[in-house]
């Protein structure tokens, strides 16, 4: 299928826009390494430092609260269209990526070729062996830059990598294309960078990918135009109220079917489970998929009739928050059979039938956490935060205890150890975990260009502010642990110091 192509563009510069993204926060930041431009770094970083503020204390609750429609990294379902498998997509070697964190993914590309990610549906097109980094962005952060009539069309990366090798990507996009008979819909990719949304023209398209020509790396994702309303691949995701015995209360959200909706998904779950009200929810495993036209209504029915709000709603390629849920409260018990059908025409277009076995759930094997994440962001001092006694040491009368020295601080070595394995989130960590704040990060920037030594300068300056015998590697551990921003590779090593600590 011959794409048609955009004209090169620049959208306009993003003043107020939703409030999520500002040219503030894309500010020209030390590029993380030689691979990306500064603005990159810091794009990614502002994109992220909202969702970390919200997810730090949710690790163990995300199991349940993530969706089956993907797997850690947000792999996409395959289309429910039969037209749309028909279709001669090219197949490339699958390879499956390691995770760094939440949404962080690695790939080792061994040799020249083009592969195509397993968990996200991304293909690579490389000139040579390379290493390539990529995480799932929501489009939350970036949406305020598309004007006129470009939508986004499927999730959106920031990738990191040798531009000079890496020569092309292509993203995955929800449109069903068979649907497209007159060959209407023109793709192009937006590309964030200098403070500044750019529309760039795609090299092609298929029926479930849009090719893009590597330029520079930055935030990019794929946008379409059309000039009628087009039919997406989309999925239905239901989750159950959890917590109060008897009561049958659940969310039904729709969305187009790529990992940065889904993402958005999860997100506002995870908000909804952080609130004060006591409320909780978990992912009820049905299937998902479904086709869901633009600037359609949509109506939610159920057997028995239940209390269904809105009555109606319109499906738009716009962000989950913007497009809410039906909330669904039933006063009998399962089974409950839901239908989302037409609002004009009475069509189905998805159906599933929550029985009782999909309501009972143990949440006393999993418990929740204390919101400790959320204490960090209070006036609360890390200082005071790590003079708290752990949970091993509750209950127990320090009188009985013989006296110990104060645990040795952490070594300038076991420091640069740790800073190593800091990814671009390091000024996320700072901020959110180590109590740093904005003016530490500028006045380290301004005294270093090295990206590795301002990690080690963030830690150092972090154990500068301890009290004496509480900057040693387990006071560390606990402010780091159990937070998604923090790479897996940081835990490892910290485990490492405290396994060779307790061994001497």
């Amino acid at each position: 299928m011959v794409a048609h192509m955009a004209h090169y563009g620049e959208t306009t510069q993003l003043n107020d826009g939703n409030g999520d993204v500002s040219p503030s926060d894309l500010k020209d930041h030390p590029a993380e390494s030689s691979h990306s431009s500064s603005d990159d770094t810091s794009a990614e970083e502002s994109s992220e430092e909202e969702e970390a503020h919200e997810e730090e204390e949710e690790k163990e609750s995300d199991s349940d609260t993530r969706s089956r429609a993907e797997k850690p990294g947000g792999e996409q379902l395959q289309p429910c269209c039969e037209k749309c498998r028909a279709l001669k997509n090219p197949k490339y070697e699958l390879v499956t990526p390691r995770k760094m964190s939440r949404d962080r993914l690695q790939l080792q590309l061994d040799a020249e070729g083009v592969y195509e990610c397993s968990d996200t549906g991304l293909v690579f097109e490389v000139t040579q062996r390379v290493k390539i980094t990529y995480c799932i962005l929501s489009w939350s952060k970036f949406s305020a830059y598309l004007t006129g009539s470009w939508k986004f069309a499927g999730p959106i990366f920031d990738v990191d990598c040798d531009p000079s090798i890496l020569k092309s990507i292509q993203f995955p996009h929800s449109l069903c294309l068979a649907a497209d008979k007159d060959n209407e819909v023109k793709f192009s990719v937006l590309h964030v960078k200098n403070s500044h949304g750019l529309i760039e023209p795609s090299a092609d398209h298929s029926g479930s990918h849009v090719k893009w020509t590597v330029s520079s790396l930055s935030p990019v994702g794929p946008i379409a135009q059309t000039s009628k309303s087009a039919e997406h691949h989309g999925v239905v995701q239901v989750f159950k109220e959890v917590g109060h015995e008897n009561s049958f209360s659940f969310r039904v959200y729709l969305a187009g079917n790529n990992c940065s909706d889904i993402k958005d998904i999860r997100r506002a779950v995870r908000r909804a489970n952080n609130c004060k009200n006591n409320k909780r929810y978990i992912h009820v495993d049905k299937p998902p998929t479904c086709m869901l036209e633009e600037n359609r209504k949509y109506r939610l029915i159920s057997e028995p009739m239940g209390h269904i709000t809105p009555e109606d709603m319109l499906f738009t390629p716009v962000i989950v928050e913007v497009k809410g849920y039906f909330e669904v409260f039933f006063e009998e018990s399962p089974p409950f059979k839901l239908s989302l059908t037409d609002a004009d025409s009475g069509h189905t277009v998805w159906t599933a039938t929550i029985r009782e076995g999909d309501c009972v759930h143990h949440l006393d094997e999993n418990p929740r956490k204390p919101m400790k994440g959320r204490k960090r962001h209070s006036s609360t001092s890390e200082e005071e935060l790590c003079n708290k006694p752990s949970k091993k040491s509750r209950g127990v009368d320090e009188s009985d205890c013989p006296a110990t020295a104060a645990a040795p601080g952490l070594t300038d070595q076991q420091l640069m150890q740790v800073a190593k394995r800091m990814g671009k989130e390091w000024k996320i960590v700072a901020i959110c975990y180590l109590g740093l704040c904005k003016q530490d990060l500028e006045e380290m920037e301004a005294a270093e260009e090295d990206v590795t030594m301002l990690k080690f300068n963030m830690l150092e300056r972090w154990r500068r502010r301890q009290p004496k015998g509480k900057a040693g590697i387990q006071e560390l551990h606990k402010c780091l642990k159990d937070n998604d921003d923090v790479p897996n590779e940081v835990i490892a090593v910290l485990d490492e110091m405290l396994q060779n600590n307790s061994a001497t």
